[in-house]
């Protein structure tokens, strides 16, 4: 348990950074919830983390009526997650690099934070829950839904923010899936090349 918790923090604190330091200062977006926060602030200005809470609370209260383990293995990396975006938003801006590296560098650092959760089996939730909830229940794949969402997200920000950042938070998006596929893969196999007895 304090492994996971710690990985949450650690998790977190990564994808606060990455969101603020990196992503909010030239209106960069992720896929997913996280994706549609960033929206949502860049339209309204909403806070970042409190409108992924707020948006999440539909999903939990479906995923905890139907699959109560997937309701307990993310509550906590969501609510943990968007407050730290949210604690860590002073931080806009501190460093201060190009567009195409703070889009790769953003995307690294959340992709990262990600996969560390994902390793010791927690998630921030939100879409990519939804996604999995729908899957379990019809012949999609969760792959799929996945990017289905993602897209939707990106598309909505081509239509707010113009081609010009539509691109680079295409690299956002790719840096993030690198990280966290990485970090997930490099986990399977250690637990593939050391089995527990």
């Amino acid at each position: 348990m304090l492994a996971k918790m710690t990985a949450v923090f650690i998790g977190s604190f990564l994808m606060g950074i990455g969101i603020n330091v990196f992503i909010l200062p030239f209106h960069l977006l992720d896929g997913g919830m996280i994706g549609i926060g960033l929206l949502l602030k860049y339209v309204w200005g909403f806070k970042v983390g409190m409108t992924i809470i707020l948006l999440s609370i539909p999903i939990y209260f479906l995923v905890w009526k139907f699959d109560r383990s997937s309701f307990i293995n993310s509550i906590h990396g969501m609510l943990i997650s968007s407050f730290v975006i949210d604690l860590l938003l002073p931080l806009k801006g501190f460093i201060h690099l190009p567009v195409m590296e703070s889009a790769i560098t953003g995307g690294l650092l959340i992709g990262t934070g990600i996969g560390i959760m994902l390793r010791y089996e927690t998630s921030t939730g939100g879409t990519d829950l939804l996604a999995l909830f729908i899957s379990k229940r019809s012949s999609l794949n969760v792959g799929i839904i996945i990017f289905i969402i993602d897209a939707a997200v990106i598309l909505s920000g081509l239509y707010f923010m113009g081609e010009g950042m539509f691109f680079y938070s295409l690299i956002t998006i790719l840096s993030v899936a690198f990280a966290t596929s990485t970090l997930t893969l490099i986990h399977s196999i250690s637990i593939f090349l050391n089995p527990k007895p």
